[in-house]
């Protein structure tokens, strides 16, 4: 007996498929579950940590915890290698916030934003919805080009064929993927430019408190939060756990994403997606190693690459430390 399509059911897979990636990474279509407590970073200069050493495990203040969004933060309460600490409440980083609920925008209400960036690109938006924001925060489209990652990674996953997955993401191909990404966050042009706007924004103030995000805020909005860390003083090795906190934060909403996919039958083995989703040392490392290869060093990047002169550095670290 020949089996009747079912047009809908189609659509829902593919609609699975498609909210698995994000651009640059996976994005994560899921409800997402609160969280309350991952690592801190807060110690004070003279400590294990201001030496360079992992941080204490303990309730973490900085996240915010929201049932429509997974990875938001406050950026605040790091300290400099000089001894400053940045402000909290001034600037934030998250995930996409298309699928906040009434009670989250109660609590982002709270944060009194004045911006929100937003560095998706338009599939993505159209995938997983515009931000819902809050009264009063103006949103900021900055998109970065993922290089075709997006439509290519979704293809593959939307096949449900096994050996296109596998062709597609296995054998190390998903990390390198990942590698060629973070590459061309420091290398186009265009992103450059996106990334040095949202520094200029935060050193000029006026659009203060703000929040930037992408999709799962942890590889445009972490490469993101890392320079601006970097940028005003705080060791490299914090800024470095920051990024890798995403991987604490999203771990059971990207759990959940690949057991649906193997449950709707898209993937027979979703565990390829496993490096879109995280964010490595590796990924970072391949940054760092882009800007010294075409800066000379990070402190370099600052300045040639993104265009930021001494008064702007200088701006930044006013607005943001005490």
């Amino acid at each position: 007996m020949r089996r009747t399509r079912n047009p809908d059911r189609n659509r829902a897979m593919t609609r699975v498929a498609t909210v698995v990636l994000s651009t640059a990474l996976v994005l994560t279509g899921c409800s997402h579950p609160s969280h309350t407590a991952h690592p801190s970073h807060t110690a004070r200069p003279g400590s294990t940590q201001a030496a360079g050493a992992a941080a204490p495990t303990a309730p973490d203040a900085r996240h915010i915890a929201l049932k429509g969004a997974v990875n938001v933060r406050d950026l605040g309460g790091y300290w400099t290698s000089d001894g400053k600490q940045l402000r909290y409440g001034a600037v934030f980083r998250g995930d996409a916030l298309g699928k906040l609920t009434p009670a989250d925008l109660a609590v982002t209400a709270k944060l009194g934003l004045k911006s929100v960036v937003d560095f998706r690109l338009p599939v993505e938006v159209r995938t997983d919805g515009a931000d819902r924001l809050p009264k009063g925060a103006a949103a900021i489209t900055l998109p970065i080009d993922d290089t075709g990652l997006y439509e290519q990674t979704t293809a593959a996953i939307g096949s449900k064929d096994p050996a296109e997955q596998q062709k597609a993401l296995g054998d190390g191909k998903g990390a390198e993927t990942m590698r060629r990404i973070y590459r061309t966050f420091v290398a186009e042009a265009g992103a450059r430019q996106q990334f040095a706007k949202v520094l200029r924004t935060i050193a000029d103030g006026r659009g203060l408190p703000l929040l930037y995000h992408c999709t799962s805020g942890k590889d445009r909005t972490g490469w993101m939060s890392y320079v601006l860390l970097r940028a005003v003083g705080v060791p490299a090795s914090t800024a470095e756990a920051d990024y890798l906190l995403s991987n604490d934060i999203r771990r059971t909403a990207d759990l959940r994403t690949r057991d649906g996919l193997k449950k709707a039958g898209i993937m027979r083995d979703p565990r390829l997606i496993v490096p879109l989703q995280e964010v490595r040392k590796d990924y970072l490392g391949a940054a760092l190693t882009e800007a010294d290869h075409r800066y000379g060093g990070f402190d370099a990047y600052l300045s040639k690459g993104l265009g930021l002169d001494a008064g702007t550095l200088h701006k930044l670290r006013t607005r943001l430390l005490k």
